[in-house]
C-alpha cells in the first residue's frame, strides 16, 4: 500500500533553480488557496534576528534532530553548511489526514527523498524562460554579491537537469500565466480519485464506489 493512500489532503513538492521566481509564485498561490499550508522546516541553525520559532523554521538542537532522524521522523533532510534541515513526516501526515493540502518548497534532492515515501506527491518544477532572464532576476534581487550570482548560475544548470524527475513543469515567463498554471495543477490534483474518495467517503459508499485494489 502506498503511504499516501487514504489521506484526504494532497502533497505538492515545488522546486526550481535560484532566481526562477519559485518563492514569489508559491506565496501568491498560498494567498489565493487557503486550503494549502506551506510546510515549515526544522533546522539546527541559530535563529536570525526577527525570526520566530514555528514561523520561519522550527528550531531545535543537533542532538534532537539526529535522534528524530533515527526514528524516521523526517520526510527529507540534509546537512547544509554544518546545519541540519528537514521536513517533519509526522506533521505533514497529521495535516494531510485532516484534509489540509501541504506544499513543500525544497530542492530536487529533497523531492527525491519525498517521492520514496509519497509517490503520489505532485512534483512541480519551475523553469526560467532563459538563462539570461535568470541572471537578470538574480541581479535585480540586489541581495547577492557578483561572485555569489555567478555561483548560483553555475549551480542552476545542474538543478535544471533534474526537471525530468518532476510530473509538472512551469515556465515562469509571465507571472500571471505561471500562477494560473500552478493553480490548475492544484485543482487537478485535488480531483484525483484517491483524494475525492477520502474527502467524500460517505458519498462514495452511498454510490457503491469502491477503491480498486492494487
Amino acid at each position: 500500500m502506498q503511504p499516501s493512500s487514504g489521506f484526504s489532503g494532497s502533497l505538492f513538492v515545488v522546486a526550481a533553480p535560484s532566481g526562477a521566481g519559485k518563492s514569489t509564485l508559491v506565496n501568491a498561490l498560498l494567498a489565493q488557496e487557503p486550503g494549502i499550508k506551506l510546510s515549515i522546516s526544522t533546522t539546527t541553525r541559530a535563529p536570525r534576528p526577527g525570526e520566530v520559532d514555528g514561523r520561519e523554521y522550527h528550531f531545535t538542537t543537533a542532538e534532537d534532530f539526529v535522534e528524530r532522524t533515527a526514528r524516521d521522523e523526517f520526510l527529507e533532510w540534509a546537512e547544509v553548511h554544518g546545519n541540519y534541515y528537514g521536513t517533519s513526516r509526522l506533521m505533514v501526515e497529521k495535516e494531510m489526514k485532516t484534509g489540509t493540502d501541504i506544499l513543500l518548497e525544497i530542492d530536487w534532492q529533497g523531492a527525491r527523498q519525498v517521492r520514496k515515501q509519497f509517490p503520489d506527491a505532485a512534483g512541480i518544477f519551475i523553469l526560467p524562460p532563459s538563462i539570461a532572464a535568470l541572471e537578470e532576476r538574480l541581479h535585480k534581487r540586489g541581495t547577492d554579491e557578483p561572485h555569489i550570482i555567478t555561483r548560483r548560475l553555475l549551480a542552476a544548470g545542474g538543478e535544471i537537469a533534474h526537471a525530468p524527475e518532476f510530473e509538472y513543469v512551469i515556465i515562469n515567463e509571465e507571472f500571471n500565466v505561471a500562477l494560473a498554471e500552478i493553480s490548475a495543477i492544484v485543482k487537478a490534483t485535488r480531483s484525483r480519485f484517491a483524494q475525492q474518495a477520502a474527502r467524500n467517503a460517505s458519498l462514495f459508499a452511498q454510490l457503491g464506489i469502491h477503491a480498486q485494489q492494487a
